[in-house]
C-alpha cells in the first residue's frame, strides 16, 4: 500500500511540474535563475571532499569560515576569467556542505548549485545506512523531498543529482538501485542525472537501466568520461547522453599514463569535433578539494586551467570562440536546466 501512495504522489509531482512550468532554469544555492544568465560554466568542481565514511561525516567536521577562506580566493581568480556558474558536485555524506556554497556564492558572485543523491563508488563507504535496506523507490523520495522541501533545513534546494558507480561493467545490486533511484527521482523533479562513471562499460550500463526505466540518455551525464574510449563517446553521445571530460590538469609535456592533461583534451574534443558531436560535451577541472582533516585542507587546486591553458590550445587547433562558447556556455544550460516545480516555500 506504502508503494501505492508514492506512486500516486509521484505522479501528482510529475503532473505538476509539467503545468505549472513556464521556462527552464537553473536552481542554485541561493535561487532560481533563468538558464540565460548561466554564461561561462565549469560543471564538475569540488570545495569541500571529506573521505571518513557516511557513518561519521557531517558539518562538525570542518569550520565553515576557514573553508570559505580557503576556497574563496580561487573563486575570485575564476569569476576573474569570466566564470559565472560552478557546479558543486560533491554529494551528500561525502563533503557536500550547502552553507558553505551559499556564502562562496554570495561573496564571489558566482552562481553555485548543488546536489542531492548518493555516491555508491568506493564499495558503498559513502551511502548511508538506511540506503542498504530501501527500495529504490524510498531512496528517490529522500532526494525527491530534498527538491521539494531544501536540503536538512538550510533552504537551500539541489539542481542536479549526483551519483556514483564503481568501474565495473556489470553494476552491483546497490549501484543498480542507485541509478534505477535516480531514474525515479529525475522523472519527479526534472534534475539532471550527473554519475561519476569512468569508462564505457559502466556508462552503458547504467543507460540500460535508464532507458528500462523510461528516463531519455539526455537526462545522463556520463561523468569522468575521459577513463573512456572515443568510440564509446560517439556511441553514447549519439544516443543523447552528455559526454563530461572534467579533470584538466596542465602539464609541461603530456604523459600517455594522464588523460587529463592538455594535449590529451585537445586531441579527444578535435576528434569529436570531425564527429560533429561537440553539441553533446561538457569540460572541467574536478578541482577544488578542500580535505577535511589535512592541514589548511591540503592542496586545494584552481579552476582556471581551461582558461589559462585549454583555450589558446583549442584556438591554436582550429577551435572557433563560436565552439568554446557551445563547450562552456550553451552546452551546459541544455543539459542542466529543468522546468522548476517546488514547494511554495521555495525562494
Amino acid at each position: 500500500m506504502k508503494n501505492v501512495l508514492f506512486v500516486l504522489v509521484l505522479f501528482l509531482i510529475i503532473s505538476g511540474c509539467k503545468s505549472n512550468s513556464d521556462s527552464e532554469k537553473l536552481i542554485t544555492v541561493k535561487g532560481e535563475i533563468p538558464v540565460e544568465e548561466m554564461g561561462v560554466s565549469l560543471i564538475h568542481e569540488h570545495v569541500i571532499v571529506d573521505w571518513i565514511g557516511a557513518d561519521s561525516t557531517g558539518a562538525h567536521r570542518w569550520d565553515k569560515s576557514e573553508v570559505v577562506d580557503r576556497a574563496l580566493p580561487f573563486f575570485l581568480e575564476a569569476k576573474d576569467k569570466g566564470v559565472n556558474t560552478f557546479f558543486a558536485c560533491t554529494p551528500a555524506y561525502l563533503g557536500r556542505a550547502p552553507i558553505v556554497l551559499k556564502e562562496l556564492s554570495e561573496k564571489s558572485g558566482i552562481n553555485i548549485v548543488t546536489n542531492t543523491g548518493y555516491y555508491g563508488a568506493g564499495n558503498n563507504k559513502f551511502v548511508p545506512q538506511h540506503a542498504f535496506d530501501d527500495s529504490a523507490e524510498e531512496i528517490a523520495r529522500v532526494w525527491i523531498g530534498e527538491f521539494q522541501n531544501g536540503i536538512e533545513g538550510t533552504g537551500i534546494y539541489p539542481g542536479f543529482i549526483k551519483v556514483a558507480v564503481d568501474r565495473n561493467d556489470t553494476l552491483s545490486a546497490m549501484h543498480n538501485k542507485i541509478i534505477r533511484a535516480a531514474a525515479i527521482a529525475h522523472k519527479a523533479t526534472g534534475l539532471t542525472i550527473v554519475s561519476h562513471t569512468g569508462p564505457d562499460g559502466p556508462a552503458f550500463s547504467q543507460l540500460k537501466i535508464l532507458k528500462e526505466e523510461g528516463v531519455s540518455p539526455e537526462a545522463f551525464v556520463w561523468t569522468h568520461a575521459q577513463a573512456g574510449t572515443l568510440s564509446g563517446h560517439i556511441k553514447a553521445a549519439r544516443q543523447g547522453a552528455w559526454i563530461s571530460i572534467d579533470n584538466l590538469r596542465y602539464m609541461d609535456s603530456g604523459s600517455s599514463s594522464n588523460a587529463g592533461n592538455v594535449d590529451w583534451f585537445v586531441e579527444r574534443l578535435t576528434a569529436l569535433k570531425k564527429e560533429k558531436l561537440l553539441d553533446k560535451v561538457l569540460i572541467s577541472h574536478d578541482s577544488g578539494w578542500y580535505n577535511v582533516g589535512q592541514e589548511n585542507g591540503g592542496d586545494y587546486r584552481g579552476y582556471t586551467d581551461i582558461f589559462t591553458h585549454l583555450i589558446p590550445a583549442l584556438k591554436e587547433n582550429g577551435f572557433t570562440q563560436e565552439e568554446i562558447d557551445l563547450l562552456l556556455i550553451k552546452n551546459p544550460q541544455k543539459a542542466y536546466g529543468v522546468n522548476v516545480c517546488l514547494s511554495e516555500d521555495f525562494s
